[in-house]
């Protein structure tokens, strides 16, 4: 048998598949894909259906390289990328990069597919090996084309109409959106008022809670009784009813009836096994883990970790909209239930869930444990920490999924006073566990839940008629709370439920808005920036059909309707370009760049008459005071921490100009004023800066100013070691140790020296050694530039000379090659 070239994307992957297949067969890794879409406009061919101009990406030249070396003495090339689009279209990529060599000539060519890195599933995979599925390369290739028409067009407007660096997605946007529009809500909220009645009942130790139900006929809602007022006057009445006949309020004790008792069992079911999805959520909940190190997490535990077995994958893929589990896998779990958790625990057959994604060729399993045999107790030493949470996580999820539900009783009691019934009906419940089955193992987290959402409590056992102490009432003040910002999990919950993206893609969407600085976190939670404010508010305004969350997730149905071959893929690409491009085209020809920037004017300036107005700049959002068109140029000012373009008014805007504030002088005679500069607040003192950390320069007093001065001054004086003022020449300690300076030069303080002790002669000696000090900003980077362009050329003229002669001698072979492979 002859050799056999394996190709999948990871070198770990390949360590562990390659102990599997045994001598005959090679695995390489091509670390990724192997080319991508030349990064410029034109790389999509809109005149010409669309064609793709690709180039090999420069970092995994040599391992393609090593590849088509490795292919030159095999017979057989089975490619192994990953089971989804993306996967695909790597094989497919580095299929026809080879093919462009010449290197697949007489070699059998195959593309086999496996969920799990276990001995079994790759064995079967090698030996049922498919063709390239070309629609599940249409598909990827009409991602990427409408990724790259959105995204080339957009972002450009976005730095002529707003500001340089900024980004647009067509899947991104919608996300930022989700989250700028969860920010207005919020802005725009109105707390309410409501008060609640709640009491204690019974006696210790069988006291519990009870709360007002029903008041005068009325059933209580959430708004019934909205100030202290109204409250107190229910709190009385309730209290003075409870009182038996013939009673006063000073001897008597207060009593409330049980008039009915209903019970009900309650079943709880055990929730489907993870989906990547679900695992994003699940994992931010309990392990606190961003998306990205929930996939790249997972990843490692998908492509084989050393184990008592030697490596294996330890997980199914994780990239998976399903939710079903093979019959093997299901056998084994029911297994491991009956042995460990007894008969009782297993239900008399298998729990199917059914897979809501629409493409049953990405969606073939769940994410499970590759043996459930593996338990996260036998792991441990073996995996880091964070792969051991991920995999407890994955294990227990799996297991509990097929288990029995858990059983509560529910008890409910309505209790109605002694002296006057008809005045309200008070009302608890509460709930036992009664059977846990699946909890045992694992309960779902929530997103947000509130205290008192799922109020499991036991009450006492009591009868119809029996008649129990009304204790303490009370009456609560509450407000009504605007709705949470978007953490990972319930940002990722949202997105699936409006069907943008794909599981795979929520990591990298999340990765993006923090990059580019759309979103700041405030614990967990995503607070847009006032970049993104304006970026979602010009979308909306300009591009509301593009930006749509129906837009978005149509668009997605669609690629998968691609990839069944339900849908040709040049129309589709004909139906969004033509009036996107249009769109583009017309709006940059007609939005200002104020308009874009949504600049607004707050007023008019009582000093110089002029308008004030806020909007967004290069380094943030700032205060104008005048503009362009007048004779003297505008004042500026930055808007302070907390201050937001959309609710800044024109009289806090004109605080921002009262810097820099004079604040008196220094016991030397040094003006003292306080303001904000490129680096944060500072305090000056004469020619001379201290840093402001915990102070603010509007509200700084002069003797706090001279408390920072002072520790300014005494820092400086440790730090100033030798000072031979007359010829500019000091001799400082830095941040790296003792140095000598004459601020155009800096040299060392040899180590056998004591800086006291150096001589002026000796420090003139030292700095003349040393090179001069390289100037901050552009021109270093330029000049790095050019002289990389520069070494560049030199490489070219030298290869090109090489690479005629050799371009000679392939000539022939070339050509018969390329005839060969011609489907003509």
């Amino acid at each position: 048998m002859g050799m056999n070239i394996v190709v999948v994307e990871s070198p770990a992957k390949a360590k562990t598949i390659e102990k599997y297949l045994g001598k005959d067969y090679k695995v390489l890794a091509s670390y990724g894909h192997v080319r991508d879409l030349v990064p410029k406009e034109g790389a999509v061919d809109t005149e010409n259906s669309y064609a793709m101009k690709y180039e090999i990406i420069e970092k995994n030249q040599k391992h393609v390289d090593a590849i088509a070396k490795a292919l030159k003495k095999a017979d057989t090339l089975l490619l192994a990328t990953d089971p989804d689009r993306e996967g695909e279209a790597i094989s497919w990529h580095l299929h026809e990069l080879l093919k462009e060599r010449g290197l697949l000539k007489n070699k059998d060519v195959h593309r086999v597919v496996f969920y799990e890195i276990t001995k079994r599933a790759v064995q079967d995979a090698v030996a049922n090996p498919r063709e390239l599925s070309n629609l599940l390369v249409n598909a990827q290739q009409t991602r990427r084309a409408l990724d790259y028409l959105f995204g080339f067009n957009m972002s450009p407007l976005l730095w002529k109409k707003i500001r340089q660096g900024l980004s647009a997605g067509r899947v991104q946007t919608p996300a930022l959106r989700l989250i700028v529009e969860r920010e207005k809500e919020i802005d725009a909220f109105q707390r309410q008022e409501y008060w609640t009645i709640e009491a204690d009942v019974g006696d210790a130790p069988a006291m519990f809670t009870a709360r007002l139900a029903e008041y005068g006929g009325n059933r209580v809602e959430q708004f019934s009784f909205v100030n202290e007022s109204q409250a107190h006057t229910v709190r009385d009445d309730l209290q003075a009813a409870a009182l038996p006949a013939q009673q006063t309020a000073d001897a008597g004790t207060r009593r409330v009836r049980v008039n009915a008792i209903e019970k009900k069992q309650r079943k709880r079911n055990p929730t489907a096994p993870f989906t990547t999805s679900t695992l994003q959520q699940e994992a931010a909940r309990k392990l606190g883990f961003t998306a990205q190190r929930t996939m790249m997490t997972a990843q490692r535990l998908y492509e084989g970790m050393d184990t008592d077995e030697g490596a294996v994958g330890l997980i199914s893929y994780m990239r998976t909209d399903s939710v079903t589990l093979a019959q093997d896998a299901l056998t084994e779990i029911r297994d491991l239930i009956r042995e460990r958790y007894g008969a009782e625990n297993l239900p008399d057959e298998a729990r199917i869930y059914k897979t809501k994604a629409k493409n049953a060729q990405e969606a073939h399993e769940a994410i499970r444990p590759t043996s459930v045999e593996r338990t996260p107790d036998s792991l441990k030493g073996r995996l880091n920490p964070d792969q051991l949470k991920l995999y407890d996580l994955i294990w227990k999820r799996t297991v509990a999924c097929q288990m029995v539900h858990a059983l509560f009783d529910m008890v409910a009691l309505d209790l109605l006073p002694v002296g006057k019934p008809d005045t309200a009906r008070l009302r608890a419940t509460g709930s036992t566990l009664v059977k846990p089955g699946f909890m045992a193992v694992y309960q779902e987290g929530q997103d947000d839940a509130r205290i008192g959402d799922d109020d499991d409590r036991t009450l006492p056992v009591v009868s119809e008629g029996d008649i129990l102490t009304l204790g303490e009432v009370r009456a609560d003040q509450h407000f009504t709370e605007p709705p949470p910002r978007f953490t990972e999990a319930s940002l990722v919950k949202t997105l699936e439920e409006y069907g943008i993206g794909r599981p795979s893609t929520y990591a990298s969407i999340i990765s993006t808005l923090k990059n580019r600085e759309y979103v700041e976190m405030d614990g967990k939670r995503f607070i847009p920036t006032e970049v993104a404010l304006i970026v979602i508010g010009f979308l909306t305004n300009h591009f509301e059909r593009y930006v749509d969350y129906d837009f978005t997730a149509q668009m997605e149905d669609t690629l998968d309707e691609i990839s069944r071959g339900e849908h040709e893929w040049v129309p589709v690409l004909d139906e969004f370009w033509g009036p996107f491009h249009q769109l583009v085209t017309e709006k940059e020809a007609t939005v200002s760049r104020e308009e874009a920037g949504q600049a607004r004017e707050l007023g008019i300036d009582p000093k110089s008459g002029k308008p004030v107005s806020v909007r967004l700049g290069r380094y943030g959002p700032f205060v104008q005071i005048g503009t362009r068109e007048d004779e003297d140029k505008p004042k500026f000012a930055g808007l302070r921490p907390g201050q937001k373009m959309a609710r800044i008014e024109l009289d806090e805007a004109l605080e921002l100009f009262k810097l820099p504030r004079k604040l008196g002088e220094t016991a030397e005679g040094e003006p003292v004023s306080a303001s904000i500069g490129r680096f944060g607040p500072y305090v000056r003192f004469g020619d001379k800066f201290a840093s402001i950390r915990e102070d603010d320069p509007y509200t700084i007093t002069l003797e706090r100013a001279l408390v920072i001065i002072a520790e300014k001054k005494e820092a400086d004086a440790n730090r100033l070691i030798l000072d031979f003022e007359a010829e500019g020449i000091q001799v400082l300690n830095g941040r790296y140790g003792p140095y000598i300076t004459n601020k155009e030069k800096n040299a060392k303080v040899p180590k056998d020296r004591e800086p006291k002790s150096l001589t002026l002669a000796e420090c003139i000696e030292l700095l003349a050694k040393a090179p001069v000090r390289k100037k901050r900003g552009g021109k270093k980077k330029v000049a790095k530039k050019a002289a990389k362009k520069k070494a560049k050329k030199k490489a070219k003229k030298k290869t090109k000379k090489k690479s005629r002669k050799k371009a000679k001698k392939k000539a022939g072979a070339k050509t018969a090659k390329a005839a060969a492979s011609s489907p003509d």
